[in-house]
């Protein structure tokens, strides 16, 4: 068995990350996390990588929260202090890259807030969800009670929170928690399929669809429609935009180099569009 606790490995354009605590259930002690967000630099930094998938192990993605260590810290103050749920554990919900979570078995507690970090879940017929800090005496704090309601709406989010209730894998996706639901078996196979087709399309434009339906949930609707015509403008500028108009004009497949052209390189920040 590897010491490492995350395992990490290239398929197809394709960064996979592999949560490795086993004899925890992958709970998700700091030192996890650490590699975790030093696995996602390595992989965002690497311009043949175009899509990350975060999974567990067939028997589940991860428990929640290092119990004994979150003990450890034994009393506000020090939660406080140390900014516990901050830094490295922020890093997956900041990764410009499009992220799946591929989840089979439990994600509870942390688990469910480290998937609900990914732009989508894909989860096997095994999964099963919930935020069960209130069985212990605590509150989430890794985004249980924000990015939940946003995926499942007030009434479900505040049953699971305040009850600890569990979700399985059928209801997560009528709520819309999940994208889709496949074979425990074809779990792992699929979500790389799914992420190789988006790591194989223009790279920019990937990434700007990523933020403006991110901008969905934090801006009013007036604001984040102009966003995303603004968006929309630039991709006009980009060789990939250009590409894909001549090919479908020529009715052949799309060749993007990902590229923005020098200029653009050079000059184009978030803030200009």
């Amino acid at each position: 068995m590897s010491d490492r606790l995350i395992l990490t490995e290239v398929r197809d354009r394709v960064g996979l990350i592999r949560l490795n605590r086993p004899q925890a259930r992958n709970a998700l002690c700091a030192a996890l996390i650490g590699e975790l967000r030093r696995a996602l630099d390595v992989f965002e930094a690497d311009d043949t990588i175009g899509a990350i998938v975060v999974t567990g192990t067939e028997f589940g993605f991860a428990a929640g929260g290092d119990i004994k260590e979150m003990s450890s810290l034994g009393s506000l103050d020090q939660a406080y202090l140390q900014e516990f749920n901050a830094g490295d554990w922020l890093r997956l919900s900041t990764c410009r890259k499009p992220t799946i979570a591929a989840v089979a078995g439990y994600a509870f507690g942390g688990g469910c807030e480290l998937a609900m970090m990914c732009d989508f879940i894909l989860a096997a017929d095994t999964a099963k969800f919930g935020q069960l800090e209130v069985t212990l005496g605590l509150v989430p704090g890794g985004g249980g009670t924000q990015r939940l309601p946003r995926l499942v709406g007030k009434s479900k989010a505040m049953e699971m929170c305040l009850s600890g209730r569990l979700m399985d894998a059928v209801e997560a996706e009528r709520a819309g928690m999940v994208s889709r639901i496949i074979p425990a078996a074809g779990l792992l196979e699929e979500a790389l399929r799914t992420a190789a087709s988006i790591a194989n399309l223009s790279r920019p434009v990937v990434m700007m669809i990523k933020e403006c339906v991110g901008r969905a949930y934090e801006m009013p609707l007036a604001e984040g429609l102009l966003f995303e015509r603004r968006m929309s403008h630039a991709a006009f500028g980009l060789d990939d935009g250009r590409e894909g108009m001549r090919a479908f004009a020529e009715k052949r497949p799309a060749v993007f180099n990902t590229r923005l052209r020098r200029s653009e390189q050079q000059g184009l920040h978030r803030e200009d569009i």
